[in-house]
């Protein structure tokens, strides 16, 4: 191999150093069945159903510490019916050891189950300190939300990195997956030059089958036109076969730039599959490093 190339290996298997990974509280077994491929340490977040209860969102993260991992259990603003029922889960979490890092998100109801619109409202609490809470993940949309403009969008990234270090708290974003490195990489160098320098998790999709990548792209507003899909390396005519990121991976290391994006990480949205996703991420390592 040329020193280039070797560059180039090298790059791209640092992409993947401390990767993160998502799973739900109904996941457990498989994450059971994935632990020796996953490496220790490895942070994992453990979503926020409307149809899991607080138990299971509990049992999930004590697994995923049992088992070597970090948890980082999301908390979802519109489902939480009452102030009463944020505390518990918090201190649910901080009698379990594991309340360090969360990741808030605004939730899927159209109308609040109590008094929380928004991730913004649940940091302005108060709360999140309190219970033990050190690291706190916030979203972030490249290619917009569906049910949200723009303007409002940025003006909630803003207003929430204002408030993690008013607190203070650690931070991070972790974006929406997308099948096109270009407006993710544009996004990137907006939200540094407002000013913003969180951490920011690029997120990507696990290997899936492509019928099941378009039901998830067509429900997060994600950009599935026939020449960005062909980008990412499948066709909208043969929905039988399954993709994995390799090219988007290819194409983030070739256009990153550490001056204009700073230093970013790769998220996981395994949609189940945490096994293929973490078996494909060693090959890919392995194949980088070759």
């Amino acid at each position: 191999m040329n020193p280039v190339s070797t560059v180039r290996a090298a790059a791209r298997t640092s992409l993947l150093d401390d990767f993160s990974l998502e799973m739900t509280g109904k996941d457990v077994p498989k994450l059971e069945e994935a632990r020796d491929t996953i490496p220790q340490g490895t942070r994992i977040n453990v979503t926020f159903l409307g149809n899991e209860d607080l138990e299971l969102r509990l049992a999930a993260a004590r697994a995923v510490k049992r088992l070597g991992f970090v948890p980082v259990p999301h908390i979802s603003a519109r489902r939480l019916g009452s102030r009463g029922d944020f505390e518990r889960f918090l201190a649910g979490l901080r009698a379990d050891g594991t309340s360090d890092s969360v990741f808030l998100v605004g939730g899927d109801p159209a109308v609040p189950e109590g008094p929380y619109a928004d991730s913004l409202s649940l940091i302005d609490t108060g709360l999140l300190q309190e219970y033990g809470v050190q690291d706190v993940g916030i979203t972030g949309y490249p290619e917009g939300h569906p049910a949200i403009d723009a303007g409002a969008l940025w003006s909630a990234l803003r207003d929430k990195h204002t408030a993690l270090a008013a607190q203070p708290l650690q931070g991070g974003i972790i974006t929406q997956f997308g099948f096109d490195v270009d407006p993710v990489l544009a996004w990137v160098e907006e939200v540094r030059s407002q000013g913003v320098a969180l951490p920011i998790r690029i997120g990507v999709p696990g290997p899936a089958g492509i019928k099941r990548l378009m039901t998830y792209a067509s429900r997060f507003g994600v950009g599935t036109s026939a020449s960005v899909v062909r980008k990412y390396g499948f066709s909208l005519t043969n929905l039988m076969g399954t993709a994995g990121p390799d090219r988007f991976l290819r194409a983030l290391d070739a256009a990153h730039d550490p001056d204009r994006h700073g230093e970013l990480k790769i998220h996981f949205y395994t949609f189940g599959g945490l096994s293929a996703t973490s078996e494909w991420a060693a090959r890919f390592r392995k194949d980088s490093a070759a």
